[in-house]
């Protein structure tokens, strides 16, 4: 598909239509700003399988829509149920170039060179005790059908739940890693963007440190990166912006849990010096408190004048943004 295309498509999505989980392409905000997308409703219908079908549909995570919409059932919410898609979000704070994986928020940034978009996957990530490390790297080796040798590690807790695993994986639909693997240059190379056997996986932390993606992404994605590309990882649940326009954002995830049995919606946040600036300088301190508590992971306004009207002031500039970003990519589906 066209790039010009799968902005239609998303834009067409941003604006309420039903879209497609391969529209992930984001039109870069305007210098200084850092608001991206348009959250989206869906009705869950009976077909719907559970709800990791509902996320891979959107191209999101299971646990992001959780988070939007804490009163469903977390595995097979009940057909009728209008939900959220969390589709709009701050852009992590860390330079626009290469990969940016922001681990609490279980999302891969791709900002392919010379393009004036960014690209946003659900990610899986390493479970408690094999977590990804928060690092700078490099994507160090492309590997296309890569075979899978089990560390001594993951063969010994495989074999202590009765799993005897074999010294290789050779290439194909059954490989752990999937069908491509991007190498990063950290630790002894270990540590792999991939593919997986396991879609359910994806938007979860359960890898032995190691990135999981579904197989469209991981491929469209693939296809894309080079060898050298910057690699940032970061671990930042809080997410907070202010827009050229003056409106302040707040976007709060459920931090990683760092001990057995901990509770990530009431595990205290401790926010950065930037943030408490943030909060003083023009936020209304009563509605940053309430994001904190709720996590909701999408962003919410919280500037001193944030009424009711305020947010629909700042939906119609955002809506205007997408039919003017809308109207651009028709001009350059039609050229082509």
């Amino acid at each position: 598909m066209k790039r010009a295309s799968v902005i239609t498509l998303l834009l067409l999505g941003s604006l309420g239509a039903f879209h497609s989980a391969r529209a992930m392409d984001y039109p870069l905000p305007p210098q200084g700003s850092r608001l991206i997308g348009q959250n989206q409703s869906y009705v869950i219908q009976e077909g719907d399988k559970n709800l990791q079908t509902i996320a891979r549909r959107f191209n999101t995570a299971a646990q992001l829509i959780l988070e939007t919409n804490n009163t469903i059932a977390p595995v097979y919410p009940a057909p009728g149920t209008t939900i959220t898609i969390p589709s709009q979000m701050l852009l992590p704070d860390a330079p626009r170039e290469g990969i940016v994986v922001n681990l609490a928020e279980l999302r891969l940034y791709y900002y392919p060179p010379g393009e004036n978009i960014v690209q946003v996957f659900p990610l899986g990530i390493g479970q408690l005790g094999l977590e990804t490390p928060v690092s700078t790297t490099r994507v160090s080796q492309k590997i296309p059908n890569p075979t899978w040798t089990p560390t001594p590690g993951i063969r010994a807790r495989s074999l202590a739940q009765g799993i005897k695993l074999p010294a290789v994986v050779p290439a194909g639909p059954n490989n752990p890693l999937g069908r491509y693997a991007l190498r990063l240059g950290i630790g002894n190379g270990e540590y792999l963007i991939h593919g997986t056997s396991a879609p359910d996986s994806v938007g979860l932390r359960v890898s032995s440190g190691c990135m999981r993606m579904n197989a469209p992404d991981i491929k469209a994605l693939f296809e894309q990166v080079r060898v050298g590309t910057r690699v940032q990882i970061i671990n930042e649940p809080v997410k907070y912006s202010v827009e050229p326009d003056g409106r302040r954002y707040v976007e709060v995830h459920r931090p990683l849990a760092q001990v057995e049995g901990e509770n990530p919606q009431t595990t205290p946040i401790k926010p950065s010096g930037d943030f408490a600036a943030f909060v003083a300088q023009g936020s209304d301190k009563a509605l940053v408190d309430k994001a904190l508590y709720r996590r909701a992971g999408i962003p919410v306004l919280v500037s001193n004048n944030g009424s009711a009207a305020s947010s629909q002031s700042v939906q119609s500039v955002q809506n205007s943004r997408n039919a003017a970003a809308l109207a651009e990519s028709q001009k350059e589906v039609a050229v082509q």
